[in-house]
């Protein structure tokens, strides 16, 4: 690499610049990376719109306090209505001490993916509709 640099830039500047590729070539490496990787996500992410789909009582299969205290919000496994299971988990405490037996969840779907995601919302939304 030395004598390509020599041949390039000259002898004494190709020894600076092959100390200095040496000694960061690391960093720099970690830097294009670190790029290519913010580059790709944001180019393969969708707006982040959503629609309002629904709003669905359903059964809790399982309810976890975070950090032991429903003040602090719940982790909760629930069955959808296709029958499948999902994991939803809400910090605020009113929808947290909420969550029982059944729970009221929002239904809402990304514009651009059409892929459903859930959220934990007060009994009040479910009772309405």
């Amino acid at each position: 690499m030395l004598s390509i640099l020599s041949a390039v830039f000259g002898p004494h500047r190709a020894v600076s610049i092959y100390v200095f590729l040496k000694s960061w070539w690391l960093a720099i490496t970690g830097a294009i990376a670190m790029i290519a990787i913010v580059a790709g996500l944001l180019l393969l992410n969708d707006d982040g719109k959503h629609e309002h789909e629904a709003f669905l009582t359903v059964a809790v299969l399982s309810a976890t306090p975070i950090n032991g205290d429903l003040k602090n919000g719940v982790i909760a496994s629930v069955r959808l209505p296709d029958g499948s299971a999902t994991s939803i988990t809400s910090t605020e405490s009113p929808i947290a001490r909420s969550v029982g037996t059944e729970a009221c969840i929002e239904k809402r779907v990304y514009v651009a993916s059409g892929e459903p995601r859930y959220r934990f919302k007060l009994p009040r939304y479910c009772e309405a509709g």
